[in-house]
């Protein structure tokens, strides 16, 4: 538990906003309603073959939903701002807690809402809620309070274990949804703040080398597989497993330099799928060029940096572990959430080595 003098001297710090940081907060929170706009506003008119009458607001249900999220978004980065650390640090095992119980309840009909085949959503007005989120954000307080604690021990097998369990309960939910990518990035999260606190390497490599198995096993999943070998070789099949991949080049290479002009997409009218999700870093990279998804990608490494930089600056252990934490949670699920095509480019450019 951090002291009083911490406590009063994070309570001062906690005012001080880094002007950066927020900056580049709000300017991606525009460009995100401007690009879920631009995906959307003519998802009416692609799928029906025409204006839908009577039902003109249709075009902005995305957008509402969006700006509706986006706010509650803002009001939780106030609230949670307005907070000591110290009184996040003990609301950090109930927030754990009640985000298992939230993971549960997406399995509960009525209020489990089921997409694509997967049951990750819990339904919230006008939108939807995923509570793996919840569940990543309420692990990395609970880990930073635990590693913050004179209760954790670098030295002790034990002492490590103990977030590892809990790491793998929450995990073993989420696959039930089934979601790998969201208990990846917990394992991420978990075991790379676990190395920032002084873990001992034969440790994290034994606690590795026991999931490997499992890892191995998940990947050997028939759909699992064929996602990772779409995205080895999308061009094998062009029209089926690789067909979202394929259309996503299409729309980065269509952009060029300058882009098509923000609106004019033209991969937006049904050729690619989740547009308005996934695949929105493509949709960026044919309206605005490569211009404009160099200023995304700028933006992200500066998030990453800023964040390292209030890290670093944090006056007690908990803030310090919190701090990177949520820099490490966020700068993946933005990575997740968008980058594949230039992931994709990457990986191209590393083997052709």
């Amino acid at each position: 538990m951090i002291n009083n003098r911490e406590l009063m001297m994070e309570s001062k710090e906690n005012r001080r906003v880094d002007k950066w940081l927020l900056f580049i907060v709000l300017f991606l929170s525009f460009t995100g309603v401007v690009m879920v706009y631009s995906s959307t506003a003519l998802l009416p008119i692609s799928r029906s073959g025409g204006v839908i009458a009577g039902n003109s607001d249709f075009q902005f249900i995305y957008l509402k939903k969006h700006v509706m999220t986006l706010l509650i978004a803002m009001f939780s980065m106030w609230f949670f701002y307005r907070i000591s650390p110290g009184k996040l640090q003990k609301w950090s095992y109930p927030l754990l807690f009640l985000s298992l119980l939230l993971l549960l309840c997406v399995f509960i009909p009525g209020l489990g809402v089921k997409i694509n085949g997967a049951r990750r959503w819990l339904k919230l007005w006008p939108s939807t809620f995923q509570p793996a989120e919840l569940a990543k954000f309420a692990m990395v307080l609970s880990l930073a309070g635990y590693l913050s604690s004179p209760g954790y021990n670098r030295d002790s097998f034990k002492s490590f274990m103990k977030p590892l369990i809990v790491m793998i309960a929450l995990q073993g939910i989420i696959m039930m949804q089934p979601d790998f990518g969201g208990a990846f990035t917990l394992g991420l999260i978990t075991f790379s703040m676990l190395f920032l606190a002084g873990a001992r390497i034969k440790f994290i490599l034994i606690a590795l080398g026991s999931l490997l198995p499992l890892v191995i096993k998940l990947l050997m999943e028939p759909y699992r597989l064929e996602r990772l070998l779409t995205f080895l070789n999308p061009w094998k099949d062009p029209q089926g497993s690789g067909f979202q991949l394929v259309q996503s080049f299409i729309a980065l290479g269509s952009g060029g330099l300058e882009g098509v002009g923000l609106g004019n997409s033209r991969q937006k009218l049904s050729f690619l799928p989740e547009v308005n999700t996934d695949f929105i870093f493509s949709l960026i990279g044919e309206e605005l060029g490569l211009i404009g998804v160099t200023v995304v990608l700028c933006l992200f490494i500066g998030f990453f940096i800023r964040g390292l930089k209030v890290a670093g600056k944090a006056q007690s252990p908990f803030s310090y572990y919190a701090a990177f934490g949520l820099t490490m949670m966020v700068t993946r699920a933005c990575s997740h959430k968008g980058f594949t095509p230039a992931f994709y480019k990457l990986w191209r450019l590393v083997t052709a080595c």
